[in-house]
């Protein structure tokens, strides 16, 4: 039974910080499928990211496919009432007023 114990502990340490990046995309109110992969994937690319911070996203990046893969369903139905997407909204509309309505010259 002892030989069994750092086993689980690395196991169970690694299943709780898989897909952070999934979770912290879903706290955060971004819209759309897959959120995580896509932030992952940008990080992973992005030429600011740390040489040191890009394996642990490499590492991350398929437990977060997961994670959003069980958080589909959830991004199908859901409804984002954040402050960002309401602006973007009224933006929008005032972008479609302002295109019918040329601007006084």
């Amino acid at each position: 039974m002892k030989s069994y114990i750092p086993t689980i502990i690395l196991g169970s340490g690694l299943l709780t910080m898989s897909g952070c990046s999934s979770v912290m995309t879903h706290t955060g109110g971004q819209e759309g499928y897959y959120p995580g992969t896509r932030a992952s994937y940008e990080m992973l690319t992005d030429g600011n990211t740390s040489w040191g911070y890009k394996p642990f996203v490499a590492l991350d990046m398929p437990f977060t496919a997961a994670m959003d893969t069980l958080l589909l369903p959830w991004d199908m139905f859901r409804e984002d009432k954040s402050v960002k997407s309401r602006v973007e909204a009224s933006e929008s509309k005032n972008l479609a007023t302002n295109s019918v309505i040329p601007p006084v010259q």
